[in-house]
């Protein structure tokens, strides 16, 4: 299993506040020194038109970055109710939202201090550079506008969908090796029989494991002697007391600091180690839309167009990379991690529960089993095959007329659409 601590990040409110401390700092020294270090060049706009340009811009800014970000924080409030509020937030942190609002700020703040830079002294002119830097910072500014409303676009249900699917794909791509790399999974017994040196227990409010330093447990592993065995997930939100790790045969104790440090801990879920968080928000999505309140049926076989793309994804590598050894083959980390039957249930079950009685999501469903089982290898099958005689268990129950039963057992990658008139497996 491939992973890295993950460096501490600044938090986002930092830079709007970095770009209104450069654009202060800047306003009141540069002005200060360009007559000194630039006495020749001027700008040739009168002390009038440049009041009447700075205040303009500083005025308008103001005035724009308000109604813009009220329509921001509205338009992803919405996405919180229509989709799922775990992915606004990803939406929210968004760096060019930040970096818009930090524009917008410095223009406001810089063209104030150019207004009390004019006609210094009653000199009656108009500084080159530090003029012209406020007309700069406004095409900055409509330029962060066009790429934050490119972004808000990412709301439209389509874009939401693939965002959160590409997510997914990158989280597989560098967690997963393909399926022809040998199963690295330990025996159980081959830690258990050896005793337990060391346990570390997790302390304070709960906070959700969002990634594994594996680098450094490895490197504890084979400092101690002994076999680190992680027990809680990345993904898991532990509460105080919780067992985070055990250490098997450790010759001497290992610094509880050190320990805690290879756990990312925060406030709510990531990408970057979890693979199951992407199916879990797609499936979010799904069961939203299919909820009383939406009845959006054709949203949650969009949802399951980009789940079935991660489960094939998913099917061609080797999830069972849970266990790291030494050159010799001795075990010295074990790491617990999803299985496919495990990604399967995800997948399936709260879609297969909630949209029970639309016959869109049902031929969808049937349609995603049965393209698995053509597409993946043998030893992928077995948990498809349950899954979709429960889909024609579901059916026969939540369909009492036998004509409607035969059209929601229909395969149909659509929904409703393109039936398939063969099944691509038996």
């Amino acid at each position: 299993m491939k992973g890295r601590r993950r460096h501490p990040k600044l938090p986002k409110w930092v830079i709007p506040t970095a770009y209104a401390i450069a654009a202060i700092a800047i306003g009141l020294t540069f002005p200060r020194f360009e007559p000194t270090l630039l006495p020749r060049v001027q700008s040739g706009l009168s002390t009038t038109a440049a009041l009447a340009i700075y205040t303009s811009v500083g005025t308008g800014m103001l005035a724009m970055t308000g109604i813009v970000f009220s329509l921001v924080f509205v338009m992803v409030q919405f996405s919180a109710i229509a989709y799922s509020p775990r992915l606004s937030l990803w939406i929210a942190r968004d760096s060019v939202i930040w970096h818009s609002l930090g524009v917008f700020t410095a223009t406001f703040l810089y063209s104030m201090a150019a207004i009390g830079w004019l006609d210094r002294d009653h000199s009656g002119t108009v500084l080159f550079f530090s003029g012209w830097l406020v007309v700069v910072l406004l095409f900055a500014s409509v330029a962060m506008f066009i790429a934050l409303v490119e972004r808000i676009t990412v709301l439209q249900i389509n874009r939401m969908l693939a965002f959160t699917g590409d997510h997914g794909r990158g989280v597989i791509e560098k967690m997963y090796p393909p399926l022809e790399t040998p199963i690295a999974m330990a025996n159980p017994e081959e830690f258990q029989r050896v005793q337990v040196t060391q346990t570390l227990l997790h302390a304070g409010r709960p906070r959700t494991i969002q990634a594994l330093d594996t680098s450094a447990l490895l490197q504890i592993a084979f400092n101690s002697g002994g076999i680190v065995e992680v027990v809680c997930s990345v993904g898991d939100t532990v509460v105080e007391g919780t067992l985070l790790l055990r250490i098997h045969g450790g010759r001497e104790k290992v610094n509880e600091d050190d320990l805690r440090r290879t756990f990312e801990m925060g406030a709510e879920r990531t990408f970057e180690q979890d693979p199951k968080y992407a199916i879990r928000l797609l499936v979010d999505i799904a069961i939203k839309a299919l909820s009383p309140a939406i009845n959006d049926p054709t949203t949650a076989v969009q949802a399951l167009d980009q789940i079935e793309d991660l489960l094939l994804r998913l099917g061609r590598r080797r999830l069972e990379v849970g266990a790291l050894r030494d050159s010799g083959g001795a075990l010295k980390l074990v790491i617990p991690g999803p299985t496919w039957e495990d990604f399967i249930i995800l997948a399936f079950d709260e879609i297969r529960y909630c949209g029970a009685k639309s016959v869109q999501v049902m031929r969808r469903m049937k349609a995603l089993a049965s393209d698995l089982i053509a597409a993946l290898p043998p030893e992928r099958h077995a948990p498809l095959r349950h899954y979709r005689a429960r889909l024609n268990a579901t059916i026969a129950r939540s369909f009492e007329d036998a004509e409607e039963q035969q059209d929601a057992s229909i395969e149909d990658r659509q929904g409703l659409g393109g039936p398939r008139r063969t099944s691509p497996t038996p």
